[in-house]
């Protein structure tokens, strides 16, 4: 017999307008091995899937990065905002949450997968993050190249008695920082995880107990030489294979990567 590996299924995003590409950026498909997990494509084509036969065969959801926004409309907002956006990621992304929260299957959420999740769960957006004369930049000037806008790091601080803090063993990490948008008022149905120092929400998992968290930085860049960025995908490992948050938090901590 076969032994088959736990399947994570990673939304892509729709590239190129003229001639619709599905695509997803390879760093986020080789958190893989630090999963312990195979992974499959998730086409943002919600017309024509069906969300929740999808979810029902998958031991966990990735949502990444992405050079889109989430469309203001999303989460009540009658300003137009700043594109580019993508409305079918969108829509497939609250899809696949719902389905997956109803289905008991863990969802990860990355930058642009971070504010699905927070809108997801009735939080609103703001859209200024990346001015340069703020406190903290939370995004380098458009247009440098992927080696020097990853470069951008800042410290964000974990919630004390929390699922970050307890998987990375530590009060504060150094995170790698690259977005533009971020919560602008917190939904009552989550918890906050991680809060850089100019208070801007940066963690967050819902309240109520689901197997949802986001992180509004980007562990999947350069994994390989980042400890607590393996630690979180382990801990992500854990919980497809069934594990509860508290139970794999505290079990990855004592994981030497």
């Amino acid at each position: 017999m076969v032994s088959k590996r736990p399947l994570v299924g990673v939304i892509c995003c729709t590239r190129l307008p003229e001639d619709p590409v599905q695509a997803v950026a390879e760093r986020y498909l080789r958190t893989a091995p630090f999963m312990g997990a195979d992974v499959v494509l998730v086409p943002s084509m919600s017309d024509i899937l069906d969300i929740g036969s999808i979810v029902g065969r998958l031991d966990g959801v990735l949502l990444t990065g992405s050079p889109s926004n989430v469309s203001p409309n999303r989460y009540r907002s009658p300003e137009t905002g700043v594109g580019p956006f993508d409305p079918a990621r969108d829509e497939t992304t609250l899809r696949l949450i719902a389905a997956a929260v109803e289905q008991d299957r863990p969802v990860l959420g990355i930058c642009r997968g971070f504010q699905e999740v927070a809108v997801a769960y009735g939080g609103t957006l703001r859209r200024d993050l990346g001015q340069t004369d703020r406190e903290q930049i939370h995004h380098t000037p458009p247009g440098l190249p992927l080696d020097e806008m990853f470069a951008l790091e800042h410290r964000v601080e974990l919630s004390p008695g929390g699922i970050l803090e307890r998987a990375f063993n530590a009060s504060s990490i150094m995170i790698v920082s690259a977005h533009f948008q971020g919560i602008d008022e917190m939904s009552e149905k989550l918890t906050v995880e991680a809060t850089s120092t100019d208070g801007i929400v940066e963690g967050i998992r819902p309240a109520s107990g689901e197997r949802v968290l986001a992180v509004q930085w980007h562990p999947e860049w350069r994994v390989a030489e980042n400890a607590n960025s393996q630690r979180l995908f382990a801990w992500f490992g854990m919980l497809i294979r069934g594990a509860k948050f508290e139970e794999a938090a505290d079990r990855v901590a004592e994981i030497a990567p």
